[in-house]
């Protein structure tokens, strides 16, 4: 190849931007497109032939990083500004949608937040900010020449600390389960012995005012704290951390989420959201707190600190990662919930998009290990040293007896169905909340004072229902540590404030074991449906909180109402509210949830009695099949309000007969085996996308070049910033062989193209791309359907699919973004969403 031809040709570019002008110039400006699915050689043909390209090709520009268009119809055009670096995608402040404005939303820090947008024709939106993970291992030269190094001994030591660190990721997570089980009992403890206090003695001089007042400054002052390491430490950190983990294991990067700043700040932000009396629970945010764990211990490193201890290199790539984020998010359920088995299956339920057998085992040793430290650590803590009787958070007591029959199991699916019905309420209230506090709160002050009011209304609210609900009941049928008298007669206590004046666990837990007319049908009710309310305003406010004990504690309330009312009808059949109670608990978290397999095992390990396994298995099942009838699940709800682009297990309904063309992006920007650097970076300071097809040969009609390989923007970035560079000489030899610990050193965060040192002699020189890039990518031919791809990008946790034609000449490119566009509709069409910036 002549050095006329070395890096004359730019794919997919109209025209070359001189090397100087790249930082200064005016940004391009992109038509995007929007083609119909039901004539994909019509709209998409006259779109091609006005680009100058073949038909065949479906010619789209690639706009955006990992994602091959943006849509939008003729009425919905926009102009895109490419900056000159990854996640640097921002629209321009004159985008308007069928003559409405959309609110201007530029974010270059890749933050989860769910992005304000006015509908378009009706239309669901996706986020083209959020980048791709590739799980997919890149078999250069490099790799087949540390393979082929490894001896037996290098095989078991790598194997050897996979359960190393799985074993590591049991015992640190079981730590912080620990931790903040002991400091919310010690802080719950402060907050309600003076706030019994104060309210004893205002009962007798008429100052109730001042005890209320006490309420709200607890609630107050805790939340503040929460809230404020959540908006200025970490606002990844808010929430449970559920819907992130699962996209994270999708394959999708949310920034921040499993860094060791993110932990910090979820772990002392929840345990002050619990005792700041918000209705949140400490185990959703567990979930979260594991993956950290399992994504920080496998690396060897904290890079927050700049901190290597030059161990586990072998691990940080994307696809070790994902294997101990599953592991540490299996053992954050049984710290939670002391279910191992739970744990394993919720990983694989609701996150892991790939499984093995070995995977399994290692993900259950470290559920096992997580469970066994919590207990261990709890009986030391308590005085008993060799009790291993606590190994969660929570724990839903010792049931005697839990016999059912016919009756009750018909019962128990009416309960399902009202539970499935509660939760499509919970998700639908939330639903709207979510979109108004991310489309009005959107200040950090506002944020802030959103937490503290939702503290203050709850004090509010919980001060008054003991107030008013006079329901009293001797002392002695529940165990609390602070019965609350208020106005019931001597040697009684308030059965409201029985559930009030504790945590969510404990009251749980008093729910479904108190004795027979402790609670009344009247005051359960009362409690029910402000609660209600409340959690749901509350799952969204930015703190670090948890759905599972809210939700329990709600099902467990109407639950226990509806066995009283049995028990009043049926006093001989119907003895025992407690089990109604479990049931409702069932109910109302499957139907907000919609987990089935994870969810029953789990709460089957909670309870300790596998007998009542059938009514669990059945109650989940009814609420996920009334409460799908209505929406998806609340983390599904989360994720498709963030407009994340995530992939479903299963392709979409008639997506066989729409083929590779109609999906790929072209025109495609290539590489040539031998690249000069300044072209090289020429393209990464202008193209943001993150997979470049390697060609020879030359173009053709509607083709880039022969397919040889396929090379990342990370590996050219890494190979400019080591200089390994030659003079185009196919028998040059590097000084200093490279292997792919060079690679590795600097996983994850890569530096940028601006970030690279090179002097104008560099830019001359050339690079042997053959030696690094995947020679042996997966790729499709043209004519392959969407239903295929999907399940090779979903299965394999692909990022790039290149597609080729019958002569292997590249013509387009398949991103995991391309496929995301494509839904069902309830109708069972496919549907195809637009992408915004």
């Amino acid at each position: 190849m002549s050095d006329e031809n070395l890096g004359s040709v730019q794919y997919g570019r109209p025209s070359q931007v001189p090397f100087g002008s790249l930082t200064g110039g005016a940004p391009q400006q992109h038509q995007v497109r929007h083609r119909q699915l039901n004539n994909p050689s019509g709209t998409a043909a006259s779109a091609a032939a006005a680009a100058g390209v073949p038909a065949a090709s479906s010619s789209r520009p690639r706009a955006t990083s990992d994602y091959g268009s943006i849509r939008a119809s003729a009425l919905h055009q926009a102009r895109l500004r490419i900056e000159s670096d990854v996640d640097c995608v921002s629209y321009a402040p004159d985008v308007t949608v069928e003559g409405t404005e959309r609110q201007r939303l530029v974010d270059n820090s890749g933050e989860w937040y769910f992005e304000s947008q006015h509908a378009v024709s009706g239309e669901e939106l996706l986020s083209a900010k959020f980048e791709s993970l590739d799980y997919d291992t890149c078999e250069n030269s490099l790799w087949a020449a540390e393979d082929q190094s490894r001896t037996v001994w290098d095989l078991r030591r790598i194997e050897l600390c996979r359960w190393l660190v799985h074993l590591l990721i049991g015992v640190v997570t079981g730590a912080i389960a620990f931790f903040i089980d002991v400091c919310i009992e010690q802080l719950a403890k402060v907050k309600y012995r003076y706030m019994k206090s104060m309210l004893d003695r205002c009962i007798f001089h008429d100052c109730l005012i001042y005890a209320l007042l006490l309420w709200i400054a607890f609630n107050f002052i805790f939340v503040l704290i929460a809230s404020c390491l959540t908006v200025f430490g970490e606002p990844v950190a808010a929430g449970s951390g559920i819907p992130q983990i699962k996209c994270f294991l999708n394959g999708i990067q949310v920034p921040r989420v499993v860094r060791l700043r993110t932990l910090v700040c979820k772990v002392l932000g929840v345990l002050f959201s619990v005792v700041g009396g918000l209705a949140v629970g400490k185990e959703g945010p567990m979930i979260h707190s594991g993956s950290v764990v399992g994504a920080g211990l496998s690396q060897g490193r904290a890079a927050s600190f700049k901190f290597d201890l030059g161990i586990f290199e072998y691990f940080r790539t994307d696809a070790e990662k994902r294997d101990f984020v599953s592991g540490g998010a299996a053992a954050g359920v049984a710290a939670a919930f002391g279910a191992p088995v739970g744990g394993v299956l919720f990983a694989l339920e609701e996150g892991a998009s790939f499984w093995n057998q070995g995977l399994t085992w290692r993900i259950f040793f470290s559920s096992m290990t997580s469970s066994f430290t919590l207990a261990f650590l709890l009986g030391f803590y308590r005085g008993i040293p060799n009790d291993l009787s606590n190994p969660g958070l929570i724990s839903f007591g010792k049931f005697d007896k839990l016999d059912y029959d016919l009756l009750h199991l018909a019962i128990f699916a009416c309960m399902g169905v009202v539970g499935g019905l509660s939760g499509a309420l919970f998700n639908t209230l939330n639903e709207h909340l979510t979109k108004f506090r991310h489309r009005y709160v959107t200040s950090k002050l506002g944020q802030l004072t959103e937490a503290v009011l939702v503290a203050s209304i709850t004090a509010v609210t919980s001060f008054v229902l003991i107030y008013t609900v006079r329901s009293c009941q001797p002392l002695g049928s529940d165990q609390m540590e602070y019965p609350v008298q208020m106005y019931c007669p001597d040697g009684k206590f308030s059965s409201m404030a029985a559930l009030l004046f504790q945590t969510p666990e404990a009251a749980v837990r008093s729910l479904l074991h108190d004795p027979v007319g402790t609670y009344s049908v009247t005051g359960l009710i009362a409690f029910c449906l402000p609660y209600l309310l409340i959690a749901t305003w509350t799952y969204g406010v930015m703190v670090p909180s948890g759905l599972f004990i809210p939700s329990l504690l709600i099902g467990a309330a109407w639950g226990r109402g509806v066995g009283i009312g049995l028990n009043l009808l049926f006093p001989t059949h119907f003895t025992d509210p407690g089990k109604f109670a479990l049931i409702g608990a069932a109910a109302q978290l499957g139907g907000i949830v919609r987990m089935t397999i994870s969810l029953s095992v789990i709460l089957i390990e909670a309870t300790g009695n596998v007998l009542f396994g059938l009514p669990i298995m059945v109650v989940l099942m009814v609420a996920k099949w009334v409460g799908d009838y209505f929406g998806t699940g609340i983390y599904d709800m989360h994720i498709e309000l963030a407009s994340v682009p995530l992939l479903p297990w299963e392709p979409p309904s008639r997506s066989a007969a729409v083929s590779a063309q109609a999906v790929m992006s072209s025109p495609v920007t290539c590489l040539y085996r031998q690249e000069r650097v300044s072209r090289i970076v020429e393209i990464l300071r202008a193209e943001p996308h993150n997979g470049f097809p390697v060609v020879s040969g030359d173009l053709g009609p509607g083709t880039f070049g022969t397919f040889e390989g396929l090379v990342t923007r990370n590996q050219l970035i890494c190979l400019l910033d080591m200089r390994l560079f030659d003079d185009g000489d196919p028998n040059f030899h590097l000084e200093n062989p490279v292997s792919l610990s060079d690679f590795r050193r600097v996983y994850p965060r890569f530096p940028s193209v601006r970030q690279l040192q090179l002097s104008e002699a560099d830019l001359m020189k050339s690079v042997d791309l053959g030696r690094y890039m995947n020679p042996a990518p997966y790729m499709v031919l043209h004519t392959c359907s969407l239903a295929r791809i999907f399940r090779l990008v979903r299965g394999l946790g692909l990022r790039h699919l290149v597609v080729i034609d019958h002569r292997n000449q590249v013509v387009g490119m398949v991103t995991r973004k391309d496929l995301a566009r494509f839904r069902a509709t309830h109708t069972g069409d496919l549907k195809e969403l637009q992408f915004t910036g």
